[in-house]
């Protein structure tokens, strides 16, 4: 069964940097569509990116454009997430999702079926 695991969350500071590693279990994974989701203490869950695997199309919200970016490495069966220029409004716990139809990519959580347990990540002085 195909799991999603996360990692590299933690402590920064505002204006710091922080990568987040989604790795996926399955190897045959290359056409998988993944988002990166964050929640925040009382909010709700907000979409922040998501990548394409047949096409490496990208997309980002607003509140993320221009600051984080989304990757994947194919041989390490994981998705990165490089988030530069932090924020305090960026703390939150943070997942990653396999979309429920290849070729697509949203920033809809009910999009998604598959969801890992979450890194936290904490924008702090």
């Amino acid at each position: 069964q195909l799991q999603l695991v996360e990692s590299g969350g933690g402590l920064v500071q505002p204006g710091g940097s922080l990568r987040l590693t989604c790795t996926v279990s399955r190897s045959s994974w290359a056409t998988y569509d993944i988002g990166w989701f964050r929640q925040a203490p009382g909010k709700e869950r907000e979409g922040i990116s998501c990548i394409i695997g047949s096409t490496g199309d990208k997309y980002y919200s607003d509140s993320v454009k221009g600051r984080f970016t989304i990757s994947r490495d194919n041989t390490k069966n994981t998705v990165l997430l490089q988030m530069d220029s932090l924020k305090p409004g960026d703390t939150g716990i943070y997942h990653c999702a396999l979309h429920r139809y290849r070729g697509r990519c949203s920033l809809e959580p009910v999009d998604y079926i598959r969801w890992g347990e979450g890194t936290q990540v904490t924008v702090s002085s």
